[in-house]
């Protein structure tokens, strides 16, 4: 696959630091029962990598030790770690936020049965991948069979009180489809929630519109096809300085299956770790006790991808 990162390494980004930490989002693995067009971790049914218990007791005494309220799951497919459920019970016993980053196809595996059942009784905040209302454009991100079987899953927590419920809160995921910036966030909610209801009779709570990152699987296609340079500028031509407050790596930490530290989800992907004190990477098992306000965020060229247009994060739209 054809890789972006030497092009996004040097960069005349702006200088941000951290703020107060409030979200931890914690990879649990690269393996996932997809493999979308989109995805900038370069998942799929081949991949091995998993967090082990071992890191997963860390992660945990460090959300002992820190104030954070929102621990956010992502994979890969999250729920095929073996620990998955161990850690998401011990993190709710602390009353924070759980996110689980779910595909919806893997609520139908083999051996998931129940997963929406455990989560439902957890109170998981569910935020869900659904690229699109209609058959084709999901099919054509995500592959065969996956729009309905994405359906299915989400009458399946409908039914257990997600997207109702105030504990069990159903998000949905809105990736564009090719080298177009998201459109408006709370139009293009209204247009889910009303298709959604009447071809499906679905309801959720909100939509999310998230800026394909020219990284990984995203970025090879663009390479591939020609495209980087037109998505870039693209990105840098819709750059908005207002979005710099509000940019999701100023409150937030991302740590690899192995436990290394990262700025965000898309650093970790580009192999760029956080630094601190000189070091060339750091393990979350060396944080357990420092507090990084005011570090400095490592960025690239990718970083524009973030404060374009609307903005984005992993909790959509920064302008919302």
């Amino acid at each position: 696959m054809l890789d972006t990162r030497p092009l996004l390494l040097k960069s005349d980004f702006p200088l941000i630091k951290r703020t107060t930490l409030e979200t931890l989002q914690v990879n649990l693995g690269y393996k996932c029962n997809l493999s979308c067009t989109h995805c900038h971790v370069n998942a799929g049914p081949n991949r091995t990598e998993q967090m082990s218990l071992e890191t997963v007791n860390v992660v945990l005494q460090y959300l002992n030790n820190h104030a954070v309220k929102t621990i956010d799951l992502t994979g890969g497919a999250p729920e095929l770690n073996p620990n998955f459920k161990y850690l998401v019970e011990a993190a709710r016993a602390t009353g924070m936020e759980v996110i689980d980053r779910c595909n919806l196809t893997i609520l139908g595996e083999p051996g998931m049965e129940d997963l929406a059942m455990f989560m439902a009784g957890k109170g998981v905040t569910v935020t869900a991948s659904l690229p699109c209302y209609s058959e084709q454009n999901v099919e054509r991100q995500r592959g065969k069979n996956v729009y309905w079987e994405s359906i299915t899953a989400l009458k399946k927590l409908n039914d257990l009180g997600y997207g109702t419920e105030p504990d069990k809160q159903l998000n949905l995921v809105f990736n564009p489809d090719g080298i177009n910036l998201p459109p408006d966030q709370a139009g293009l909610e209204k247009d889910y929630k009303s298709e959604l209801k009447s071809r499906h009779d679905i309801v959720f709570n909100k939509l999310y519109t998230i800026t394909n990152m020219p990284i990984s699987r995203f970025g090879g296609m663009l390479l591939a096809k020609k495209l980087y340079h037109r998505y870039m500028n693209t990105l840098r031509d819709n750059y908005c300085e207002e979005n710099l407050d509000t940019v999701m790596c100023r409150s937030l930490l991302s740590i690899d299956y192995q436990g290394y530290v990262y700025d965000c989800d898309f650093n970790q992907m580009l192999k760029l770790p956080l630094v601190t004190k000189g070091k060339p990477r750091t393990h979350i098992s060396e944080l357990l006790e420092q507090n990084l306000e005011n570090n400095p965020i490592i960025t690239g060229e990718h970083c524009f991808g973030c404060t374009a247009g609307q903005g984005s994060s992993c909790g959509g739209s920064l302008g919302v």
